[in-house]
């Protein structure tokens, strides 16, 4: 009987190492690449990133696939950048949510659940309202729990939540408080362990889309106490729809550290499911770092220094962290310097797990680079695109960059142009100097197609 139950064991471990790999993506919310210690943050600890990074792949050139969060989820998800995707603003709708993608988007999670695997989300949709054409089942999630409105998703002691197309009460919480109440990233934490283990045996994929550090500035005590007195504050006063904070330089602090700390969790629960092996396990965030809600992006460094916060396609509003770990396959404590955005992830996830990308999407595979080869190739372009503000393009070719704004109010604006290799910071327009590159930056702006709605044309 002991031989026969070895055996059996035996043959489960083979099937589960024949398996594709797992995949977790995690997406943080409007956190800068400068708030992480391995990118050189030294005010906000974040020790189990750091892991992360050390044990796989840090990208130095990685960039959002929007400067605001529904059209970069949507390019993630779908591997088209903004001048293609069906979402390219955030655009609210009534009485809760934002606008859907159309019904027939073929969605990442939706060629992983053809393919097989378990796809679940937990946190921040933002891409359809409830019961849409574009709630996370529709568009190929087994399973969500989360925010469907990122408006709704701005109070992270909420009131309620949804599981699936189920409105859940939360009868304890403590809507608009400080610290107080359910925390729904502690709730986020705890569903992505109970769907992992509830497909055991499967291949799984998870999107936790945590909603920090986006504001409200809200965190419960525990974290907040990590960072008492360590900052000079003066207090936040809640306007602009956001909640007060007598400490708000500690409590931003403490959100990122304790999403830290759930990541780091879940890492161990991976260990403890026996599955970090055979899991690649992305970490990013939908752009660059926030402005509002008492947050304070220049003290903490938040961009590097770059141009531009969110909402702008200077290098502040879409230069993002990308931390990848993949065990034996990525190599330990590497950096990748390829330019890259995180429509890339759409074909990149899908040729980990040996799917097919779909022909005519705008993203490269990282494979290669991320696991020792060759990067994307320098010829191609990023483009983004973005309807508020007065209406902004740019394009990444190489080292150079270039922007137009204002393109509602004067589509024949001038173009700027900045080499990022000498100009990282965007401070110096050589579009003057080099008539030939803004020429040929002006062909690649063009590299769009309509716009779903007429708010976004411009």
């Amino acid at each position: 009987m002991g031989i026969l139950l070895v055996l059996a064991s035996t043959l489960h471990a083979q099937d589960e190492a024949s398996l594709p790999p797992n995949i977790v993506l995690v997406i943080a919310d409007d956190l800068g690449i400068g708030e992480v210690g391995a990118y050189g943050q030294t005010r906000i600890r974040t020790p189990h990133l750091d892991r992360l990074s050390r044990e796989g792949a840090l990208f130095t050139n990685a960039y959002a696939g929007a400067p605001v969060c529904a059209p970069s989820r949507c390019t993630l998800l779908t591997g088209f950048h903004t001048g293609h995707a069906a979402i390219r603003d955030n655009h609210e709708v009534d009485p809760e949510g934002q606008c859907a993608m159309p019904a027939e988007t073929v969605t990442l999670a939706a060629l992983l659940k053809a393919a097989g695997y378990a796809t679940g989300a937990v946190g921040k949709w933002g891409l359809g309202p409830p019961g849409s054409v574009s709630a996370p089942a529709p568009m190929g999630f087994d399973h969500f729990f989360g925010y469907l409105c990122q408006r709704h998703a701005h109070n992270h002691f909420p009131a309620y939540l949804w599981r699936n197309e189920t409105r859940v009460e939360l009868v304890d919480s403590l809507p608009r408080s400080e610290r107080g109440g359910l925390y729904a990233p502690d709730l986020f934490l705890e569903e992505a362990r109970k769907f992992w283990h509830a497909h055991r045996g499967r291949p799984r994929f998870l999107l936790y889309a945590t909603p920090i550090p986006h504001a409200a500035l809200q965190v419960p005590e525990d974290s907040l106490s990590e960072y008492a007195g360590e900052f000079p504050e003066v207090p936040y006063d809640g306007k602009k729809g956001y909640v007060p904070h007598s400490t708000p330089r500690a409590a931003y602090a403490a959100m990122v550290t304790r999403m830290d700390r759930d990541l780091g969790q879940f890492l161990e629960f991976l260990a403890a499911e026996g599955d970090e092996k055979r899991t690649l396990v992305l970490f990013t965030s939908d752009n660059g770092p926030t402005y509002n809600g008492g947050t304070d992006s220049q003290f903490f460094s938040s961009a590097q220094g770059r141009r531009g916060l969110k909402g702008q396609l200077f290098e502040g509003g879409i230069r993002v962290p990308l931390l990848v770990r993949w065990p034996s396959r990525v190599p330990a404590g590497s950096k990748v310097a390829s330019i890259v955005a995180n429509w890339d992830l759409f074909p990149t996830l899908l040729e980990a797990a040996g799917v097919p990308s779909p022909l005519g999407r705008d993203g490269v595979s990282l494979v290669p680079a991320m696991t020792g080869g060759t990067g994307p190739s320098a010829d191609r372009h990023l483009y983004w695109e973005y309807s508020s503000g007065g209406g902004s393009r740019a394009v990444r070719f190489g080292r150079w960059k270039a922007i137009q704004l204002r393109q509602k109010q004067d589509p024949q604006g001038a173009t700027l142009l900045f080499d990022l290799d000498a100009d990282p910071n965007e401070t110096t327009d050589l579009a003057a100097r080099f008539p030939e590159v803004v020429r040929h930056a002006e062909l690649l702006l063009r590299d769009r197609t309509p716009a779903g709605l007429p708010s976004w044309e411009f």
